[in-house]
Order: C-alpha cells, then structure tokens, then sequence
C-alpha cells in the first residue's frame, strides 16, 4: 500500500478532466506579474494532493509550482489558497523553510478559479514514515530534524511577522471541534459514523486547561516535507492550507499521531519495529519537542491524540464527499474516503484509553 501511495502521489501527469484551465491566459498573466518569467509554458498536474490542485509549470528558464481552488462548489473556509500565499510570505521573512511565492491572483477569470505560483523546490519527499530509502545509521537525524522545524516554527512570534490576526488566539480545541463537527455533519452525501458521533461529544467535555497559542501548520507530517536530495535537512514545509493561530500541542500531536497511524492510511509507524529500524521511541520524539520548547513534559497525551484522530477523519470524510461529487483532487481520493471510518474508530479508542 505504501508503495501504491508513492506511485499515486509522486511525479505528474496529464491535466486530468476537469481540472484543466486556459493555459494561454496563464502565461499571460505570469508575464505581467512574475518578474523574469519567460515562456513557453508546458503544465502538467501533479499526482498528489487531496485538497487543491497543484501544477507544475516548466518553462525553458525554470520551473514553478501553481496551487488553486478546486472547481465546483465548496464548502465555506475551505481550500484557503490566499492563506497559504500569505503565510509562506510572511514565514519566508524568517528564513523558514517553505517556497518564495512569486504572485497571487484572485481573479477567477484567469483560470477559473484563485492561485497563487511559487518556486518549485526539487528534493526529497518521503511517502514512507520508516524511511527505508535512508541508512539505519542515519534515520535520527531526520527524525531530529522534523522536531527542530516543528519547534523553530512554534517559537517564531506571530506578531512579530504579521500574522497577529491570522487567527482567533484562544478555544482553539473549541474553535476546531466545532469547525470540523460543523463540516462533518453538514456534508450530509458523505454520511455518518457512529465512533466519529461520539467523539462529537466526549471531545468538547475533555478539553485540557490552558491557552497557548502559537502558528500551526496544521497538517505537519513527513510526506509534506521535502528535504534535501542528500542530507538530513527540511528544504521545504508544504501544504499550508490549514494552518492557523492554534494550540501547539495540537499541531506537535498531529504530526506526533504518526506513532499509532496505520502506514496503509497516511504515513504511519503502527506496527514497526522502531529499535530494528533505529528510529527514535515515542517517547525519545516526545521528550525532544519539550526540550526544544521547554516543556516539562505533556499530560493528557490522550485527548490531543483523539482531537487529531477526529480532525483528520473529518477531513477524509470532505474527501469522501469530494469523491462522491466527482470534486475530489487527487488519483486515490476513494481510498482515503474508505479510511474515514478507521480513523474514526482510532480517535475513539484514544479517547476512552485516555479517559479521565
């Protein structure tokens, strides 16, 4: 399945039906707004991407990366595309690791619905959470690296960059149950789960005290990292489209959630032998975040394990209904709609493990 993944997600292909664009309109539109761009233009889509469409477009000069809308009718706040320009502008300040964006366009009638382009960063993405492609020797490093970034972007002040108001500060788990039991619930045509009902309820009354509030990216896992072709170091966070001002801990366990993911769902190292394949034990990966951000310690490691369970299922059941609409992005939308129900099931499990 793994392997399935990768071929699914690596590389491009033709624009697929329905989601080509008027490529001439383009190509204009880049010349009167990229500086130095030069055509002819070839595009192609690529395979991954469950959300926006994304599109390579080479030219004789270099090549660029182009991240819209998807076309049909969305959901309200959904595939935010303008927040993702604007977030990897303001981080690219920093020195952070995501693209330089080149040019934002709002106007649908371009291509039909809003983009932006940036550069097109070349590396190394893994699709695989035990990283067979590395060394033995060689794994914590990378392992550490991912901690590091997660930290670096966690102790960056949003103030500080202009993005004071990029979200609500405060009821961040609040804010999110209700989001995503919002979406759940109102798209009807994907139906209902009955472990993913309960976790509607128990979520919300086992909110942890305490407010911290940090950036979040939101979505923070290995395969929407590209790191460099030969060494332990991240070149380039992707996929910025759920990002926000949030809880740190719900970011740090989302991505910390790889530890009890099945690989067949999403890139996971449920059933690994971590010692064998020297990678670092929940626990070591856990106490390193603290480190880096000075906690002393995490309690109620069960409920930001269950709150990111339900997230992720609420966000494969859009995908289910995406799929259902024929609106649905990427080549293996279906079996991500079949996974909704595991994930569901999964967020339960934590959650009545964890109990209080």
């Amino acid at each position: 399945m793994i392997a399935a993944d990768q071929a699914a997600n690596t590389g491009t292909t033709p624009v697929r039906h329905g989601y080509g664009f008027d490529e001439a309109r383009l190509d204009g539109w880049m010349a009167a707004h990229i500086p130095g761009y030069a055509g002819p233009l070839a595009v192609a889509q690529f395979k991954g991407g469950q959300s926006n469409p994304t599109y390579r477009l080479a030219t004789p000069g270099r090549d660029y990366v182009l991240r819209r809308k998807p076309p049909g009718a969305l959901l309200k706040g959904a595939h935010a595309i303008e927040r993702e320009a604007r977030i990897f502008t303001a981080l690219g300040r920093t020195g952070f690791p995501v693209p330089h964006v080149h040019g934002l366009c709002d106007d649908e009638t371009v291509i039909g619905t809003p983009f932006f382009v940036m550069d097109m960063v070349e590396g190394r993405i893994f699709w695989d959470a035990t990283l067979p492609e590395v060394e033995r020797d060689a794994r914590p490093a990378y392992f550490d690296a991912m901690s590091a970034v997660l930290a670096r972007l966690h102790g960056i002040d949003p103030q500080a960059i202009g993005l004071g108001d990029y979200g609500v500060a405060g009821n961040y788990f609040a804010r999110q149950i209700a989001r995503w039991s919002r979406q759940y619930l109102e798209d009807a045509q994907a139906g209902r789960d009955p472990d993913m009902d309960r976790l509607l309820e128990w979520l919300p009354a086992h909110i942890p005290e305490g407010g911290d509030v940090a950036i979040v990216h939101g979505d923070f896992r290995i395969d929407n990292l590209v790191f460099h072709p030969t060494e332990p170091r991240i070149l380039a966070v992707l996929d910025w489209e759920l990002s926000t001002l949030g809880h740190p801990l719900a970011d740090f366990f989302y991505h910390a959630m790889m530890y009890h993911m099945p690989p067949h769902v999403v890139a996971g190292l449920a059933g690994a032998d971590l010692p064998a394949l020297n990678i670092p034990s929940e626990a070591d990966y856990v106490a390193a975040y603290c480190r880096r951000t000075g906690r002393n310690g995490i309690s109620e490691y069960g409920f930001y394990l269950a709150f990111n369970f339900f997230r992720l299922a609420a966000i494969f059941h859009g995908i289910k209904g995406r799929a259902m609409r024929g609106t649905a992005s990427s080549f293996h939308a279906r079996e991500r709609a079949e996974s909704f129900p595991v994930l569901a099931n999964m967020g339960w499990q934590h959650a009545m493990r964890w109990r209080n």
